[in-house]
């Protein structure tokens, strides 16, 4: 089965062939192999040893992004969230449920936030120190360019909490040169092609507030900070899913002999390339212009016949070895199509033909609105 959702993603046997062993997470060697993945995933994000360290959460981006906002900002603390999309809208409601104050900026969810939006909006308010970023916006496809944005914010000399969950490992980072950076989450289940279940957030030591500020222990990245300083980087301070460490150390072996990010992503946006002229030339519309459209995942408007039923082309398509998501998150009816993954262009090429053969077995006829 080929997954073509934004994560978790189609995996290599070698990665999931680790999974049949077991690991003790407190045993010696595997404290190598964690002490390892970190420091292999901080340089990928050229992230400085001297100031900033990865720490290595149990769980999926949601609970790295509420880790962040709860390490970096205080309680009552004000962190503007432009409101690119769902993810967007799921940090506002983090941050608020986690006794911070989120303040959303209305944006164009279609096209990339302007960065002078984001300026004017702090410009007209000086308490509100973060700007919570969302850098690859899977409910619409968008990318937003983190690196303008955090030049910035930086300018005017605020800080950036940013949701780098999709964008990592093919997206342009290097947090060296983006000092604003307090905290970048990512997961091992997205562009990093490794398993789900770890989430890590690369912080800025000096952006962090002090331990108990959290009102979180499990959330609390100051806390994680000193145990890792204080026993080598090796250890969790509770059971991780110690398989999935393991994996992704795999996982980021492949990563280095594909050529990294720069090769990673443009794999990535010939997958999305593949996606988007092959719907319109089946006579669907995507909903982003190709100028817009982001390399991580691709939105197809529904087509407006009766004879559409989301489910039902979501199950047609998986008895065909394909499996896309059963939701949208679009304002209009859609689906979307996961690029990232290891999968390559002639799977998406394969996947195209396959729609086409599921909407004429459906009796979908009308393929676009007017």
């Amino acid at each position: 089965m080929i997954l073509l959702i934004p994560g978790p993603v189609t995996t290599r046997a070698e990665v999931r062939a680790v999974m049949a062993r077991d690991f003790a997470p407190w045993d010696n060697d595997f404290r190598v192999i964690s002490r390892r993945i970190r420091a292999r995933v901080r340089e990928i994000a050229g992230a400085p040893e001297a100031t900033h360290t990865a720490l290595p959460l149990q769980g999926c981006g949601h609970f790295g992004t509420e880790a962040a906002l709860r390490s970096v900002l205080p309680p009552g603390g004000r962190v503007l969230v432009p409101l690119t999309g769902t993810y967007a809208d799921r940090m506002v409601r983090l941050a608020r449920e986690a006794g911070r104050v989120p303040v959303p900026l209305v944006v164009d969810q279609n096209k990339p936030t302007p960065p002078a939006q984001i300026v004017a909006a702090l410009d007209a308010d000086p308490t509100l120190s973060h700007v919570g970023v969302v850098y690859s916006e899977t409910s619409s496809g968008v990318i937003h360019d983190a690196v303008a944005i955090g030049a910035a914010v930086r300018a005017i000399g605020r800080r950036v909490i940013l949701d780098a969950v999709s964008a990592f490992g093919a997206l342009p980072l290097n947090l060296a040169e983006q000092p604003e950076v307090d905290a970048a989450v990512f997961t091992t289940n997205k562009c990093l092609e490794g398993l789900p279940g770890l989430v890590f957030i690369i912080v800025r030591h000096a952006g962090l507030q002090p331990p108990g500020t959290a009102g979180s222990w499990s959330f609390d990245l100051s806390d994680l900070l000193v145990q890792t300083q204080r026993d080598g980087g090796g250890g969790f301070r509770f059971t991780p899913a110690a398989q999935v460490v393991a994996s992704f150390d795999t996982a980021l072996d492949f990563y280095a002999a594909e050529g990294g990010q720069p090769v990673r992503l443009a794999r990535y946006r010939e997958n999305a390339r593949t996606i988007w002229q092959g719907m319109t030339d089946l006579g669907l519309r995507p909903c982003l212009n190709a100028a817009d459209q982001g390399p991580i995942v691709v939105n197809i408007e529904a087509p407006p016949d009766p004879a559409w039923s989301l489910q039902g082309f979501v199950d047609l398509l998986k008895g065909r070895g394909f499996t896309i998501s059963n939701f949208f998150n679009t304002k209009e009816p859609s689906f979307r199509i996961g690029c990232i993954g290891d999968v390559s262009p002639q799977d998406m090429q394969c996947f195209v033909g396959n729609v086409d053969e599921v909407l004429i077995e459906m009796g979908v006829k009308i393929r676009r609105g007017n």
